[in-house]
């Protein structure tokens, strides 16, 4: 599978905009959001609170050390896979 295939695939969360794919979120929630979004097994939330539209991505291996991570005000999250830029909001009611 190419990298743009599996780049796809991928879904960003609304409010943080970490990346992985639709089952992950499903299967594990969001690793910044869970407490907030919750949404491990619920495929309504994953459609809700995640989308397939966004621009590029940052892979943040060491927040602390990351002048990207920074810039993008992403420092204080999981290392892990970023969209760059989110084209979409939560609905009313999930913040």
């Amino acid at each position: 599978m190419s990298s743009t295939n599996t780049a796809a695939k991928l879904r960003a969360c609304l409010r943080c905009q970490y990346a992985q794919s639709a089952r992950e979120f499903h299967s594990k929630g969001c690793p910044n959001c869970q407490n907030v979004l919750d949404m491990q097994g619920s495929q309504e939330r994953v459609a809700d609170c995640t989308t397939s539209n966004f621009d590029g991505l940052i892979c943040m291996l060491q927040p602390e050390e990351s002048w990207v991570a920074k810039w993008q005000r992403i420092e204080k999250r999981m290392v892990g896979l970023y969209a760059v830029k989110v084209v979409g909001h939560l609905p009313e009611g999930y913040e």
